[in-house]
């Protein structure tokens, strides 16, 4: 996992499913040099003229709309979903830095199995098929 692989909105990409996969490999949210996917031409966090203009890194830097509410929801679907809150993860990275933010993800999503990273799209190891435990949360947590 490496630090680019975090999105602006706190999603790691190192674990979707659309990063992961061998056909039609996603580059990751931050990258814009090579083709982009679909999703990525229309996500609005991506390209959210605040977070460009003053050169934010991630949406929870000094953005005075944060969490805005296409922030929120992604979180609030992410969580009901798949267990993951980018809300989380974008403070733990404001409270502990991206590099234990890294260190803690690798722990996290290491399927205990094979070894190899769970997806964060789905309940199965896409190498060995060790089921993943999700963090629940409630549906008033954001």
């Amino acid at each position: 996992m490496k630090s680019e692989l975090i999105a602006p909105c706190g999603m790691n990409c190192g674990l979707c499913i659309g990063y992961l996969r061998e056909a039609k490999k996603c580059p990751g949210c931050r990258e814009r040099s090579r083709q982009t996917t679909g999703y990525q031409r229309k996500c609005v966090i991506i390209y959210c003229e605040i977070r460009e203009t003053k050169g934010l890194k991630y949406c929870s830097e000094k953005c005075e709309k944060y969490p805005c509410r296409r922030l929120k929801t992604l979180d609030k679907r992410y969580r009901t979903r798949y267990g993951m809150s980018m809300l989380e993860n974008l403070e733990m990275i404001k409270e502990k830095g991206i590099r234990e933010f890294i260190r803690s993800e690798r722990e996290k999503w290491k399927c205990p199995s094979c070894g190899k990273t769970f997806t964060v799209h789905r309940d199965k190891c896409p190498f060995c098929g060790a089921e993943r435990t999700k963090i629940k949360y409630s549906d008033n947590s954001v």
